[in-house]
This record gives C-alpha cells, structure tokens and sequence, in this order.
C-alpha cells in the first residue's frame, strides 16, 4: 500500500514540477497577485514565522530564517508549517526569485522524498508555486526528476507509476530543444521502466491502463513521433539514450 500512495505522489511531482512547468506559468500568471492590502512582518524567529497569518509576505531575511530552519528541523509539524508559509509566499513573484537565489529549491525538493504524506504535498504546492517563474522551471524539473529516476529502478513502483494520472504536457520534456541534462534524465526514467516492464513480462502482453495514463503518454503515438525525431538530435548523448529505448 506504502508503494502505490508514493508512486501517486509521484504522478502530482509529474504533474507539478515536470513537465507541466512548461505549461504552468501561463496558466497561472495571471494569477495569485500581491494585493495593496499585503505587508511586511516585523523581524520574527524563524519557528515563529511558521505561526500565525500565513497571508502576510515575508522579506528575504525571514525567507532565509524559515529554510535554514526547514532543512535543519526533524520535527514533522513544523516542517510541515514552513513549507504551507514558503508555498504561499511562492505565490508572489518576488518571493518566487528570492526563494531561488536563496538556494530554497532544492531545499524544498529534498522534502517530496519525506515518508510522510502530508509533507509531499505541501512541498509539491510550494514547488507548483515556484514554478511560475520561468527561471525556477529547470531547477525544478531536475528536483523531481532525480526522485523519479530513483522510483523508476524499482520494479515495485512500475505499475503504479505507469497508472497514475498525468497531464500529456509531460511528454514536452522528450522535445529537441530541452535542455541537455533534463532531456537524458527523461529518456533515462522511460528507459528505467521499460526494463522493469521487460523484467515483469509486461511487455509481452497487454496491459490495463487507462487513457490520460503515464503509459498511455509515454508508449502512445505523439512520443513515438519525439522518440524518432531525437534519432537525429545533435548531441551524440542523446542519440544513443534514445537508442536503448524500444524502436518506434
């Protein structure tokens, strides 16, 4: 049961920090907007910020003050705490490219690995958040990405994943033009179940999954097209990751 409730927290880091980063900005521009009624906190300790009004911004000195204490705290609740505060104050631009050159990306990332449920999700929202800002996008991808490829080495984890629900603008990370390292990383993960299907015998028969699937994205015709369109990608990398996977 511990396996299959991951590998669905693992379809919303699909969703939320991969390859929905493309889309999700334009989506969500317009939206979540500091409104003249906000302010500034006074100087505060760092557990302190994880109190109170979470609508008030925070500054970059208490943004500092709230990761320090995020990846140094063992205690479940106030993690917890600190990344609801850090999600909403990622609502506001400024606070989105503060956070980043604080170095709180990967700190939050670290935290969709935690065991607990509760704080997977606050850190996907805080990451979903982030994610507007187009400069975080690839510090993201590569966030959830690292914890996918993990996943993917685990034949256990394979159904699950390849059943969740996923939006189809994943299959954005398998374009030409993504950078180098997110693009092996990718065909790296599709690679990764592939062989855990071939180990489970999956291949050799037809699988259930529904349509809107992981599988049905990544084994559908649209990723055959990208799969055979990265043949002749310039990067010699590239080519022969792409080499590995099935012929399209």
């Amino acid at each position: 049961m511990g396996g299959a409730r991951d590998a669905g927290w693992v379809a919303a880091g699909l969703l939320l920090g991969a390859g929905a980063c493309y889309c999700l900005y334009r989506l969500t521009r317009a939206q979540r907007r500091g409104g003249p009624g906000l302010r500034l906190r006074p100087s505060r300790s760092a557990e302190d910020l994880t109190n109170g009004s979470y609508d008030d911004v925070l500054n970059a000195e208490q943004l500092q003050k709230l990761l320090y204490l995020l990846e140094l705290t063992e205690d479940t609740s106030i993690i917890e705490r600190a990344l609801v505060t850090l999600g909403n104050n990622a609502a506001f631009s400024t606070n989105q490219v503060i956070i980043r050159e604080l170095g709180g990306i990967p700190i939050v990332g670290s935290k969709i690995k935690d065991p607990n449920f509760s704080i997977k999700e606050k850190a996907l929202n805080a990451l979903s958040n982030l994610s507007v800002n187009v400069e975080n996008q690839i510090k993201i991808k590569v966030q959830v990405l690292k914890l996918l490829l993990n996943l993917s080495e685990n034949p256990a984890m394979t159904e699950g994943l390849l059943g969740a629900q996923v939006d189809s603008s994943f299959l954005s990370l398998y374009d030409g033009h993504v950078a180098k390292e997110i693009l092996l990383r990718a065909l790296t993960l599709f690679q990764n179940i592939n062989n855990c299907l071939k180990k489970e015998g999956h291949l050799t028969i037809q699988p259930t999954f529904t349509q809107g699937s992981l599988f049905s994205l990544l084994y559908g015709e649209e990723c055959a097209q990208k799969m055979r369109a990265l043949v002749n990608h310039p990067d010699a990398d590239v080519k022969e990751k792409v080499t590995i996977i099935p012929k399209f």
